[in-house]
Parts: structure tokens; C-alpha cells; sequence
């Protein structure tokens, strides 16, 4: 699942700084609001809204934001209507690519997200098109300094996980989505720092890419990632370390 876990390890590496720029704020303020609208207000009762009131407390959102983008979310503030969008596509190479999107306007999302694909060699294509190569998990990422293998498997093995991996210096741990929530919340009682945690939408195979493809690929995923209206992008590539030290550094 290497690519996979590599991408996230950029992401959340740039977390701090993307919520500097309200970037993270912006799209947690709407997942709070849309988790809030389908399933009500109350986050013992709502798993959805339960997590996305974790994400917020993460990045240190002050509890009045979080409060009122749950009130507009039941109706109980006016805000604004969220509408929950997936688009799929391709990226160089063929990789396939699941785009989550909230968005107040349809036809501009399509449009502004078509647009960062065509300008990186990708495409959008018909609904349906890749989401049969993803499998829907629950995915953590803890960095290998964080506890030893030995003491995770035990904890997670416990909690209802699937499966823990290497990757680089990081392991993944996959669960079930009825699971998920109960092995989070059993690292988190060991005190293990947990460098990412969702559900996600695990591709059931991968893309390997290199040069200047794999360039382009990392390009397209990270706009696509700063775009207000993107929750999540899931993609079935394949980069060695060193070329994203490159696109990194």
C-alpha cells in the first residue's frame, strides 16, 4: 500500500501549515455541517460527526466554530447547503482517482476540478469508472517511532483491526469501517500518536510511476487536495521515496 501511505505522510506533514491558511478549517467546518445535517446534531448518537469533531479539536479549532457549524448543519443558524459530490478520473499513467467533494455549487466544482485535471494530463471520467478499484477501509497511519510492531499488533489485533504493514517509517493499519472507530480510540489509550486516521477508500491494487510522470502525478493530487471544495482523494499509484523527496524538497 506504499504509494498510498507515502502520499498521506505528505499531507498530514503539511497539515500545521495548510491550517494556518484556513485551508483545513474550511473543510472541516463543512463536514461538520453536512455530518451534522444527515444524521443530527448529537455526536454520541452520530459516528460521522463524532470524527469530525476529533479533526477539528486535531487543529486546535476554537469550540465556538465548532458549535456553529453544527447548529447551521441541524438548521438551527442559517449557513449554507452543502451538497456531497464524487467525482472519478484518471491521472497520468492510468492511476485511478476517487475525489470526495462538498460544495455550495455543482456546476463550478465540476468545472474548477476539471480544469486541474486536464492541466496535469488527467481526466475526468463517468461515474462509476474507478470506484470498483477501491475497497472502503478503516486506514491509520502510526510513524515506527511512535511504538513497536510488537505492541501494535497486540493492540490492534485486540480492537477488531485487519491487518498492519510497513511502509517506509511508517505502519498502516486497515479495519473494517464498523471497527474503525474502536481501534482508534484503542491507540489512543496507549498514548500512540497517530500520524493519520480515516475512512478511506483503499485501492485494491497499484500504479507504478517514475520521472516525469510521477511528477505530475504528485502535482495533480496536491491541487486537487487544496481545492476548497475536496474533502478527500484517494489514488492507486506507486512512488518511490525519492521522488517525492524531489517534488518535496
Amino acid at each position: 500500500m506504499s504509494g498510498h501511505s507515502k502520499w498521506h505522510s505528505i499531507k498530514y506533514k503539511k497539515a500545521a501549515h495548510d491550517a494556518k491558511r484556513g485551508k483545513l478549517f474550511t473543510k472541516i467546518i463543512r463536514e461538520l455541517s453536512v455530518s451534522a445535517r444527515s444524521a443530527g446534531g448529537d455526536p454520541d448518537t452520530n459516528p460521522r460527526l463524532r470524527k469530525a469533531i476529533a479533526d477539528a479539536k486535531t487543529v486546535n479549532m476554537p469550540a465556538d466554530n465548532i458549535k456553529r457549524a453544527i447548529l447551521k448543519g441541524t438548521g438551527q443558524l442559517e449557513g449554507v447547503n452543502y451538497e456531497e459530490i464524487v467525482y472519478e478520473g484518471y491521472g497520468v499513467g492510468g492511476v485511478a482517482i476517487y475525489v470526495e467533494v462538498l460544495s455550495d455549487n455543482k456546476n463550478r466544482a465540476i468545472s474548477e476540478l476539471r480544469h486541474v485535471f486536464t492541466k496535469n494530463n488527467g481526466r475526468i471520467g463517468e461515474s462509476g469508472c474507478v470506484a470498483w478499484m477501491f475497497k472502503r477501509k478503516g486506514y491509520i497511519i502510526v510513524e515506527q517511532a511512535k511504538a513497536s510492531e510488537d505492541e501494535l499488533l497486540d493492540i490492534v489485533l485486540d480492537a477488531g483491526a485487519e491487518d498492519l504493514r510497513e511502509d517506509g517509517s511508517n505502519y498502516e493499519i486497515f479495519t473494517s469501517p464498523n471497527n474503525y472507530e474502536a481501534v482508534v480510540n484503542a491507540l489512543k489509550e496507549h498514548n500512540i500518536e497517530l500520524a493519520a486516521s480515516n475512512l478511506a477508500y483503499i485501492p485494491q491494487n497499484y500504479v507504478k510511476l517514475e520521472g516525469k510522470q510521477a511528477q505530475q502525478l504528485l502535482r495533480l493530487m496536491e491541487e486537487l487536495e487544496d481545492h476548497d471544495d475536496v474533502q478527500h482523494v484517494w489514488a492507486n499509484f506507486d512512488i518511490d521515496e525519492e521522488e517525492i523527496a524531489r517534488y518535496s524538497g
